[in-house]
C-alpha cells in the first residue's frame, strides 16, 4: 500500500474527527479560536495514532480483520490485469 493510501486514511479519520470535536465545543457554548485549535490537535493525534497502529499491523503482518479487508480491496483496485 503506498503513501497515498495512507495520507487518504489519514484524512479520513482526521477530517470527521475534528468536525465532531469541533461540534461538541460549539454545543458548550464555547467557541474561542483555542478550542477549535485544540480539537484541531487532538484530531490529528487521535488520526495519527489509528493510521500508525494500521500502518504497524499490516507492516508486520499481524492478524486483523478489519486490515486484512483493507488488504484486500487494495489488492482487488491496483491488481494489474
Amino acid at each position: 500500500m503506498g503513501a497515498t493510501f495512507w495520507i487518504k486514511r489519514y484524512l479520513l479519520a482526521a477530517v470527521p474527527l475534528f468536525a465532531i470535536l469541533a461540534a461538541v465545543e460549539w454545543f458548550k457554548g464555547s467557541t474561542t479560536k483555542e478550542d477549535y485549535l485544540s480539537a484541531g490537535l487532538w484530531a490529528l493525534i487521535a488520526a495519527g495514532i489509528f493510521n500508525y497502529v494500521a500502518w504497524r499491523r499490516f507492516r508486520n503482518a499481524m492478524a486483523c480483520a478489519a486490515c486484512e479487508d483493507v488488504a484486500k480491496a487494495y489488492k482487488g483496485k491496483h491488481a494489474k490485469k
